[in-house]
C-alpha cells in the first residue's frame, strides 16, 4: 500500500551554519541540483560547498548526512522535502512547484539529494519541468551510493579477471515490485558487477530471477545497509542466501546490494561464512 503523502517541513538552523551569505547579482532566480553523497561532509564537492553556502532556500532529503547542513549561511530557508520507500513521503509534484516557486521569486534555490542525482535521483523529471517553465538548473555530481559502497567495503566494482563492466540498476518500481522490462538472463552475465538500489524489499524475487537467468547461486553478494551513516551494516555472502541476509539487515534504512564475482577478490582475507557487520564487530551465522 502505497505510504501517505507528507507536506514539507521547515527547519531552522540552530547551529553551525555559515555566516553572512557571500553578496551575488540581482537577477532571477535559479535552481541547483546537489548531489551530497553518501552522507560524509568531507566528501562533498566544493562546488556543493559553494552552492550550499550561497543557497537562498535549500530543500532537502530525509537521508542527508548529519554536518551538511552546517555548509548553509543561517539565514537561508531550509525544507525536509525527504522520499523514503514505505513511509510518508512528499510529492514529487509538490517538490518541482516549490521549486519553481522560489527560483520565480528570484531566488537561488538547492536542491539537496543523497549520493549523485543523475542516479536513481529524480533529477531528470525536475530538470525537465525547469526548462518547461523557463528557469535556470545546473547540477553538482555527488558522490553515488554504488561508489560510496566500494570505498567504504575496501572493493573494487571490477576487475581484470573478474569483471569488465558494472550496471546499476533499481530494485524499485513505480508500483513498489522489481522493474517488469528488466532482461534477466542479461543481467546474469558473470563478467558483470551489479549493484541494485532500492532492493531491500525485492530482494528474494531478484535472487531468484537472477539465479533463472542462469546465475550461480555460490555468486558473491553484498548488502549494506544505512550507507555512511551511524548506523551503517553489512551483510556477505552468496546469492543464495541474499535474501535471508536482507532480513538480518531489515528495511529500516535504505539498502544497497552488489552481486559479481568481482566481490569474491575482496571477500578472500575474511572466513568463507556470511557475515553481518555490527560497525566493527562481525557476527556470524551459518547458511
Amino acid at each position: 500500500m502505497p505510504a501517505e503523502p507528507r507536506k514539507p517541513v521547515e527547519v531552522k538552523l540552530l547551529t553551525g551554519g555559515q555566516g553572512p551569505r557571500p553578496k551575488r547579482p540581482q537577477g532571477p532566480g535559479r535552481v541547483t541540483l546537489v548531489g551530497a553523497g553518501p552522507g560524509d561532509p568531507e566528501l562533498l564537492t566544493l562546488k556543493a560547498v559553494r552552492a550550499l553556502g550561497t543557497a537562498d532556500v535549500v530543500l532537502f532529503d530525509d537521508l542527508i548526512g548529519d554536518g551538511i547542513l552546517d555548509f548553509v549561511h543561517r539565514k537561508a530557508r531550509c525544507l525536509a522535502v525527504g522520499k523514503r520507500g514505505g513511509r510518508a513521503s512528499c510529492k514529487q509534484g509538490d517538490i518541482e512547484d516549490l521549486m519553481v516557486q522560489f527560483a520565480r521569486a528570484g531566488k537561488h534555490v538547492v536542491r539537496l539529494k543523497s549520493g549523485d542525482p543523475m542516479i536513481f535521483g529524480r533529477a531528470g523529471e525536475e530538470i525537465e519541468r525547469l526548462r518547461r517553465e523557463g528557469i535556470a538548473v545546473e547540477v553538482v555530481p555527488g558522490i553515488t551510493a554504488a561508489l560510496a559502497m566500494a570505498a567504504s567495503l575496501g572493493l573494487s566494482l571490477t576487475h581484470r579477471d573478474h569483471a569488465r563492466s558494472v550496471r546499476f540498476i533499481t530494485g524499485h518500481s513505480r508500483h513498489g515490485t522489481l522493474p517488469d522490462d528488466l532482461d534477466w538472463r542479461n543481467l546474469a552475465d558473470p563478467a558483470t558487477t551489479l549493484v541494485i538500489y532500492m532492493g531491500g524489499r525485492t530482494a528474494p524475487d531478484l535472487a531468484a530471477r537472477l539465479v533463472g537467468g542462469g546465475l550461480d547461486p555460490a555468486t558473491p553478494a553484498v548488502a549494506v545497509r544505512a550507507l555512511g551513516r551511524a548506523a551503517e551494516r553489512h551483510w556477505r555472502g552468496p546469492l543464495a542466501q541474499l535474501p535471508a541476509g536482507v532480513g538480518l539487515l531489515g528495511l529500516e534504512e535504505p539498502l544497497l546490494i552488489a552481486i559479481g564475482t568481482a566481490l569474491q577478490a575482496a571477500g578472500k582475507a575474511e572466513d568463507a561464512a556470511p557475515i553481518v557487520q555490527y560497525f566493527n564487530q562481525n557476527i556470524r551465522y551459518s547458511g
